[in-house]
């Protein structure tokens, strides 16, 4: 029917972050074998890319916070500080997060794999917001003193600079993708920024100012946030369809729409 907006092209728009220039012209499409063709290998090439992207910062992300988990629970011990050892689990949740988005996409169709490694990346969301909640609870109500941590002051300063940079190149590769996993473990790196600015804030505080239950208080905060995300990745999001996929069902629509015509 003329006029008609196909859903898995209301869903790419949704979906995709781009925009395109009003003023552009809108070019027929080349329905020859040899366009097809053309356009179906562009996409794979291009789906390809965005793959081995994924794979790149979440290797990424795993060294740095097993090097993170180990640098802040060695502080934490040191410094009798319950938010750096509750920085360092944190770092060893979003080690396995991104282990399981890492693994998904060695295999030959992730598409497959996106609905388990969500419901993984939910359990550790849910897990983070446990411990942050009882360690916060219990930083509260110990009232114990924590001592400066030179070290662990300096570690969540690193963190809040380079995780957003790592959340921003993942969720944008992973719209783009249309993988719902990737864009999962994108927010819970995004989470991992906040807690690492609640930590710095805390031991900031405690070290110019002794108060030992600024970080307890801003833990709970992020311990909320890291519900919600729970909750949305183990629900599935919008985005799940890959890009390729959606393309793909449109044409086929097209192209089944034209065999009526014929006849």
């Amino acid at each position: 029917m003329p006029g008609r907006v196909l859903p898995g092209a209301r869903l790419l728009r949704a979906c995709l972050v781009t925009e395109r220039p009003t003023s552009t012209p809108r070019i027929a499409a080349d329905t020859s074998p040899g366009g097809v063709g053309a356009a179906r290998g562009n996409r794979e090439a291009r789906r390809a890319l965005l793959q081995r992207r994924i794979r790149l910062v979440v290797t990424f992300t795993i060294a740095y916070n097993v090097i993170e988990a180990a640098v802040a629970l060695s502080a934490g011990a040191a410094s009798s500080s319950a938010a750096l050892i509750g920085f360092g689990l944190d770092s060893i949740i979003e080690v396995l997060s991104a282990a399981a988005v890492a693994w998904q996409f060695t295999r030959k169709d992730p598409e497959r794999w996106e609905k388990p490694t969500l419901r993984v990346i939910a359990i550790a969301f849910f897990a983070l917001a446990a411990y942050v909640t009882i360690s916060s609870v219990l930083a509260l109500t110990s009232g114990s003193d924590v001592e400066h941590s030179t070290v662990g002051i300096v570690l969540a300063a690193v963190s809040v600079v380079l995780m957003p940079f790592l959340s921003l190149i993942e969720r944008r590769t992973g719209r783009e993708l249309g993988s719902a996993t990737a864009v999962a473990d994108s927010k819970q790196t995004l989470i991992c920024t906040y807690l690492s600015a609640a930590v710095l804030l805390g031991l900031v505080l405690n070290s110019l100012f002794g108060l030992a239950w600024a970080d307890a208080v801003a833990g709970l905060v992020i311990a909320a946030f890291a519900v919600r995300e729970g909750i949305e990745a183990w629900k599935g999001d919008a985005c799940a369809t890959s890009v390729g996929m959606l393309l793909e069902d449109d044409h086929d629509h097209d192209h089944d729409h034209d065999h009526d015509h014929d006849h």
